[in-house]
């Protein structure tokens, strides 16, 4: 580790810092030490999807491991965030040198890849409010941290980044957000939410229980 630490390039870096941008060349790969990092990518119309978000400890940019020349997103920090990074050369020396490199790479790859295609299922066969649902439980799950009534995602996550990442609108996510909230779901303010009732939530990312849970109908973006 010490090894490799005395190689890295640290930066700190402050919310809403562009690590790499989409199309640009891939000349060294990152390992996010603190802080959270947001896949963005954007679509030929101009708008911009959230792809995935990556928690601490996690290596990002590993497009030498993918054969990528260039970055198929742009890496924006969510929170103010640490990163080291290292050149694409010293890739396959790390992966000879360092017991366990690769494989745990791999691993990561591949939760990130199974996260992907469920995401698409949702994307496919789920009702608004139930990929909205999906949405919070999964970074509750991948970021959150116990607080005085619920579960608190986090990092700053806005209503607007939600619709971009349920490909719905932000009309409709506020709706959604304002009415869990006064069912007792959720509580929220402008970048910060906690789940209140994650059991509930649970349910309406289901298809029998979003219609026990949301009554109101609420079409589809």
């Amino acid at each position: 580790m010490r090894e490799a630490l005395a190689l890295a390039e640290r930066k700190r870096l402050p919310a809403e810092s562009v690590v790499f941008d989409e199309g640009q060349p891939a000349l060294r790969f990152h390992l996010l030490i603190s802080g959270h990092i947001r896949f963005v990518r954007l679509t030929a119309e101009g708008d911009r999807i959230i792809v995935l978000h990556i928690p601490e400890s996690q290596m990002f940019g590993i497009g030498v491991a993918l054969g990528q020349d260039t970055h198929q997103v742009t890496a924006m920090t969510a929170d103010a965030c640490c990163v080291l990074s290292w050149p694409n050369a010293l890739w396959p020396v790390f992966c000879t040198k360092y017991q366990g490199f690769a494989a745990e790479t791999l691993r990561i790859f591949g939760t990130r890849a199974d996260e992907m295609s469920n995401r698409i299922v949702e994307l496919s066969t789920k009702l608004v409010e139930q990929r909205v649902a999906c949405a919070l439980l999964r970074m509750i799950g991948q970021s959150g941290r116990k607080v005085a009534g619920g579960i608190e995602i986090d990092f700053p996550i806005t209503r607007q980044n939600i619709a971009d990442m349920t490909n719905t609108t932000l009309h409709t996510v506020s709706r959604l957000l304002s009415d869990w909230e006064r069912r007792g779901l959720v509580a929220s303010t402008r970048s910060l939410i906690v789940v209140t009732d994650p059991h509930r939530l649970v349910m309406m990312s289901t298809a029998a229980g979003a219609r026990d849970v949301y009554a109101p109908a609420c079409p589809a973006a």
